[in-house]
């Protein structure tokens, strides 16, 4: 996407900026000129591109808030907490986390606050990041106008260089898929360019309200829809079986017990299993589109692609069929 003129450049503050989401939403953003200030815990460590100016500390800092909005002219958060070892870590950071960023851009008076949540928080009653999530989306809805804020639900996103969705990629380049899921479920998707590219519009624009996001298919996908653009890469079928709860399940609670004696939390827990086998998470459109989203078809090739690259998949069946200008993830 060319840059935009100079004399749209603006001062974008964004939290989340080293996870995968945010390494896309700052590579869009830079194309199109804009001064990136980023909030992260270690600089050095951070990978940002050197153009980004980095902020140390998390949002439970509010110096680093403060320095982190100080002049800018919009704020794009994306930082959240994904596993967490309790209810009340979710809440600390995707909740009490957006409090603060929320109060620190009021303070700055910067005119335009960009809050990417979750399609999760529709269905806040399954798990505690969702609860967290939707904790997080109602700060902002009670300061909507005075914030001039926007609220954007993604469904699951994926792409190059993502790792959360890497073990279901992994399982449809195989001959027998094992999904953990209902077979009659259905459910959005959105590539992680797409969505920076929506996050850049927005960021620009005044649009208020809640909005879900995809990459703008109907009724979204069943499962027979991503094993058929599986085994047409693939050059071969792939059947899929999926998994009774109770097996995910006895999973989850032994990986709960393993994260509470080491301290780390992982992404295997009972929330989301709940999640994983909830039928619905199709997104309902909001009037935010592209007019040229990435189809499924195409990013999976994209995907695969990159992983067996990147030695995150092992070398296998499926050519590469994608343009020449989707080729380059950054």
């Amino acid at each position: 996407m060319p840059a935009a003129p100079e004399f749209m450049s603006k001062t974008i503050a964004i939290t989340g900026a080293t996870g995968f989401a945010g390494r896309h939403a700052v590579t869009e953003l830079l194309q199109r000129a804009h001064r990136l200030r980023a909030l992260v815990r270690n600089p050095e460590t951070a990978g940002l591109p050197a153009a980004v100016e980095t902020v140390q500390g998390d949002l439970a800092d509010a110096g680093a808030l403060a320095r982190l909005t100080a002049g800018a002219d919009g704020v794009v958060h994306l930082a959240g907490a994904l596993a967490a070892l309790s209810r009340a870590d979710y809440f600390k950071v995707n909740e009490q986390g957006t409090r603060a960023l929320v109060h620190a851009v009021q303070e700055a008076g910067v005119s335009r606050f960009v809050h990417i949540s979750s399609l999760a928080a529709s269905q806040p009653q399954l798990s505690a990041y969702a609860a967290s999530k939707r904790a997080g989306e109602e700060i902002v809805l009670a300061r909507m106008a005075a914030l001039n804020a926007i609220i954007i639900r993604p469904p699951a996103v994926y792409g190059p260089g993502d790792k959360g969705t890497l073990p279901l990629i992994r399982e449809l380049t195989r001959p027998v898929a094992a999904i953990p899921g209902i077979a009659s479920a259905r459910f959005s998707l959105i590539h992680g360019r797409d969505l920076a590219r929506l996050i850049a519009l927005v960021v620009e624009g005044g649009a208020q309200g809640l909005h879900e996001v995809s990459d703008g298919r109907q009724g979204g996908y069943g499962w027979a829809d991503l094993i058929r653009t599986a085994s047409a890469f693939r050059g071969g079928p792939v059947r899929a079986i999926f998994l009774p709860r109770a097996v995910p399940a006895a999973v989850a609670h032994v990986a709960e017990g393993l994260a509470r004696l080491t301290g780390k939390p992982g992404m295997v827990n009972r929330g989301k299993i709940a999640e994983l086998y909830h039928p619905d998470w199709v997104a309902h459109p909001g009037g935010l589109s592209l007019p040229d989203p990435t189809p499924f078809d195409t990013g999976f090739a994209e995907t695969v692609t990159w992983y067996r690259k990147a030695g995150w998949l092992p070398r296998g069946r499926g050519a590469d069929r994608r343009t020449a200008s989707s080729r380059t993830f950054q």
